[in-house]
């Protein structure tokens, strides 16, 4: 059996409704996946003569229809539930995943237990974009969601509101980042941001939301608890005081499963950890990844001009750190009888790229900047590896899916929680959307930092925006350039996977409801064509 994708409905205008109110774990059986061929092709309505024909799913694993209510498909046993949430914490920088500088034992014993997801990918990576999709499981272009500040309508309809439904009792500590102060008033700074309170109506209907926007000081966080407008200082490092919360309300006893987010900032920047964390990287050398290139000063944030090897340094602390955490979190359900009913997920908004490409931050399609961890262990998961990319919008149906519950809406991702129990060997899916908007309209200022993508198992396409929309831009062979410094893109020998990689993300583009400008290219058409000289004539004459 394998997973096929689930076809959207009429998702984008959903029937109005009232929303409901460091141990290692034991080594699980489970199957090793089979990646699927691509060999079969069916028609396609957008192929055109030398453009490969992209097949088209033809039976979902669970077509979905609307339903009044949500749907619970086993009451009785269903797991606890437990998502961390790290911030600009790229994959390549955890043990698990084959870091050479790090030690993380409690995330590396979560993957070995667990379902390791090896190509999982930020659809959108950035923080704002990220939220809304792993909160909503909708594509952001579907909301115009520009890459930072933005407000999330308390009309959406949440995960929360999933699983308040099915009788969880639903709970979020630390980054919100949807509400949106410091992108909506003037002189809104982020400090300023950071001492204001998440309105009720505005923090997704969790039960318990012990909270803030946005702080990027990991020394200086307040969180308020649900309407509660008296704000409430974490003593001390931001990640061990958010998990304190968590860990504290796992002694109160309850009746009903719980799912929790838990979402730190941390190893975000600022570049700052606790001094014994520092301290154990003081001096230590750093092997580098191969696609590093920057000078030493690359990054003179006033007088200091700290290097490359300073943050990296600080950044693999934070990770130390969070995973430090982890262990506690895993020792605190197993003390209260929880360890063996709870799923305990781990993942992250987005990478960090940190000199690789002479970059830094996110929001670019390279693999440090869109890889995420993404990794589940627990209750029912089976010990397995998944090589098939995913992405952002598989998490809301997956976690939804580990709860046996069915979104009352169509949604546009995967539930993945067949792989991750070991029931099914493989994803339908020929791969992911990759999108980063700085501009919605061609021809603006900033419309050529607009770029998609497609990712298969082997290769990643990207075009960037210009004044005629997304041109060929990048074009990689992931498993012979691993480090992606030999971009394919103008390769003859390669003209046939590029065809087929343009029309695999035309045709996703489409089934997603993305107004992005694609130019034709290799032979192949593209999409909403923008011709702002023919405009001109023809209106102009």
């Amino acid at each position: 059996m394998v997973l096929e994708r689930v076809l959207l409905g009429d998702h984008l205008h959903p029937r109005p409704e009232a929303a409901p109110g460091g141990d290692q774990l034991p080594r699980l059986p489970g199957p090793a996946l089979d990646r699927l061929g691509d060999d079969e092709r069916r028609g396609d309505l957008h192929a055109r003569p030398g453009c490969p024909a992209v097949p088209r799913t033809a039976t979902p694993i669970r077509q979905r229809s609307h339903r009044r209510r949500t749907q619970v498909t086993s009451p009785d046993t269903r797991p606890n539930l437990v998502l961390i949430v790290a911030d600009q914490l790229r994959r390549q920088a955890l043990g698990a995943y084959g870091d050479p500088n790090v030690a993380t034992p409690n995330i590396d014993a979560l993957a070995a237990a667990g379902t390791r997801f090896d190509a999982a990918c930020s659809t959108y990576p950035v923080c704002v974009p990220y939220r809304f999709s792993l909160m909503t499981g909708e594509y952001a272009h579907t909301r115009f969601i520009p890459s930072i500040e933005w407000r999330m309508s308390p009309a959406e309809r949440t995960l929360a509101d999933e699983l308040n439904g099915a009788g969880y009792r639903t709970a979020l500590y630390g980054k919100w980042h949807l509400y949106g102060n410091f992108g909506h008033y003037p002189g809104h700074t982020v400090v300023k941001t950071s001492r204001t309170q998440v309105p009720r109506p505005y923090q997704g209907r969790f039960q318990r939301f012990a909270g803030f926007d946005i702080c990027n000081d990991p020394w200086d966080t307040y969180y308020w608890n649900e309407d509660d407008p008296q704000a409430h200082k974490i003593d001390g490092f931001q990640t061990d005081g958010l998990f304190d919360l968590a860990i504290s309300d796992l002694h109160k006893p309850s009746d009903k499963p719980w799912a929790t987010v838990l979402s730190v900032e941390p190893p975000h920047p600022i570049f700052t950890a606790p001094p014994e964390y520092v301290e154990r990287w003081k001096d230590r050398e750093i092997i580098l990844r191969e696609n590093v290139d920057t000078g030493k000063d690359y990054n003179k944030r006033g007088p200091h001009g700290r290097d490359l090897i300073d943050d990296l340094r600080v950044y693999y602390a934070m990770i130390e750190n969070l995973d430090d955490n982890v262990g506690r979190l895993v020792s605190a359900l197993r003390e209260t009888g929880q360890l063996e009913n709870t799923v305990i997920g781990l993942t992250a908004d987005h990478g960090e790229l940190l000199g690789c490409h002479g970059l830094l931050a996110k929001q670019r399609p390279w693999e440090e900047s869109l890889g995420i961890p993404l990794i589940l262990s627990g209750a029912g998961i089976a010990s397995t590896v998944v090589a098939d990319p995913v992405s952002t919008e598989d998490l809301f149906p997956t976690l939804l899916g580990l709860a046996g519950v069915v979104p009352r809406d169509p949604k546009p991702g995967l539930d993945l929680s067949p792989l991750a129990r070991g029931d099914e060997t493989g994803l339908d899916r020929e791969g992911v959307l990759l999108e980063f908007v700085a501009e919605m309209r061609p021809g603006m200022p900033f419309h050529e930092e607009t770029w998609r993508g497609f990712r298969t198992s082997r290769y990643k396409y990207t075009v960037l925006g210009d004044a005629h929309g997304g041109r060929p831009w990048q074009f990689f062979d992931l498993e012979e350039d691993p480090y992606e410094m030999t971009n394919l893109v103008d390769s003859e020998k390669h003209v046939d996977e590029l065809r087929r990689h343009h029309t695999l993300l035309r045709d996703r583009l489409v089934e997603t409801y993305d107004h992005y400008v694609l130019a034709p290219a290799f032979g192949c058409p593209g999409l909403n064509e923008w011709d702002p000289e023919a405009k001109f004539q023809r209106r102009f004459g």
